[in-house]
């Protein structure tokens, strides 16, 4: 199987060794990977505010970029979900409603591919630290995502995963209203970070790395003992 490698501008700009990892383990996987350069922004960010013409031309290039029907694969389940939930809005009955159709349809979140699309789960990682897991808003209300991070996780040897209370309550960041509303963004960090080092986990674990920088940037100014992790780093650990 060959896919088309979508890194979101999250990933490239500030965590782009997560990009590299997941390029190492889903070539340990067996998937051949295509990766193109000219790929940038899947417009999430302008529509979440409210400028939808600005969405539907990085839309509009985000379907361009990724012309054919291989499997898109990428390791935002936040970006992913945008694809996957918004571009009915922004092309349903245009000239790229067929374009559109055939990315949602081939789009998917790194963890529900490996877990449900090409059934690998188990790496050789090896990651010796307790951790807890985040699930992102994104990932569990939008995209559907629950078992399957915690499923490649428990392949992981000697890693610890110990559930945190409210797991399911956001961490705060949601794009903008961190910005727009920072008193009760940086609560909602603060509730999430201590709820999980209650556990005594060392990481915390999540799909999605703009709600890991929110709660890393918290614990980080608060002096806190905590880390965080992106998924794909761990299952490139150890091998």
């Amino acid at each position: 199987m060959t896919i088309d490698l979508f890194i979101p501008c999250f990933v490239d700009q500030i965590y782009p060794e997560t990009g590299m990892n997941m390029l190492k383990i889903l070539k340990k996987a067996g998937v051949d990977v295509h990766y193109n350069p000219e790929q940038t922004c899947c417009g999430q960010m302008a529509f979440n505010i409210g400028f939808r013409d600005e969405a539907k031309e990085l839309g509009n290039k985000f379907i361009v970029d990724f012309p054919n029907e291989r499997p898109i694969v990428g390791p935002s389940a936040s970006c992913v979900g945008y694809v996957r939930n918004y571009y009915h809005d922004l092309f349903h009955n245009t000239a790229n409603h067929l374009e559109y159709k055939r990315v949602v349809r081939n789009i998917f979140e790194i963890s529900d591919f490996l877990v449900n699309q090409i059934k690998f789960t188990d790496f050789g990682a090896s990651f010796p630290h307790k951790v807890t897991y985040h699930d992102s808003c994104a990932g569990l209300r939008e995209y559907g995502l629950k078992q399957e991070g915690r499923l490649l996780l428990s392949k992981v040897k000697g890693l610890e995963l110990i559930e945190m209370k409210d797991t399911h309550v956001c961490c705060g960041f949601g794009g903008t209203f961190s910005v727009k509303h920072e008193p009760i963004s940086t609560a909602m960090a603060e509730q999430k970070v201590r709820h999980a080092i209650e556990t005594g986990a060392e990481y915390i674990v999540s799909t999605d790395l703009s709600c890991l920088m929110h709660q890393h940037s918290y614990a980080q100014k608060q002096k806190l003992p905590i880390k965080v992790i992106h998924l794909v780093d761990i299952l490139a650990s150890g091998w």
